[in-house]
């Protein structure tokens, strides 16, 4: 008599098992926890008296938060700066880079800015953007929806802490027409 070999699980199954598992390992956050996520955040920014003249976000990830926070601090004066560091899911350039179109370092002078980014992972980026704001800036502040424990910098306002990835409303779903060929991005 011939043993059958056993049957595995059905495809879908190991698929759904291995979405699950990937799932624990990522923090989710979904738009409505985002809405109370930042909303939280601008309360802690109000609360602690800081008024900014200007919200600078980073692109891309800060800037959905820092257009957010900007609302309800009622800040009008909101700069984009742009830096690639990420180049997919814990992958990343040996440093951080400033690309075009590059903003005026004089357009901050003497200004209060609350730098914003969705993330603080390395803290690497941030300390980028600190160090161009150097010498122009009255005060600078940072905020960030999550900080993670390893970043070099500690940001003023964070949300939430994790060592975990994190999966963004905005940046989850893959783009419509991929110019990079990378998700989380």
């Amino acid at each position: 008599m011939t043993a059958e070999p056993a049957a595995g699980p059905a495809p879908e199954t190991v698929a759904a098992e291995r979405a699950e598992a990937q799932q624990a390992e990522r923090e989710v956050l979904t738009w409505d926890l985002y809405g109370q996520g930042v909303r939280e955040l601008a309360q802690a920014v109000a609360d602690s008296g800081f008024v900014p003249d200007v919200v600078l976000g980073i692109a891309r990830g800060g800037l959905i938060p820092a257009g957010s926070l900007a609302y309800a601090l009622d800040c009008k004066n909101l700069f984009t700066i742009s830096v690639e560091f990420y180049t997919g899911v814990d992958s990343r350039l040996d440093v951080p880079v400033m690309l075009p179109p590059f903003l005026d370092a004089h357009d901050l002078d003497e200004a209060a800015v609350l730098v914003v980014d969705d993330v603080a992972d390395t803290g690497r980026t941030l300390e980028l953007v600190a160090e161009f704001c150097a010498g122009h800036v009255r005060e600078m502040r940072t905020a960030v929806l999550y900080e993670k424990p390893h970043s070099v910098i500690s940001c003023a306002y964070a949300w939430r802490r994790t060592s975990r990835w994190i999966n963004f409303p905005w940046s989850t779903e893959p783009p419509v027409t991929s110019r990079s060929g990378v998700l989380d991005a």
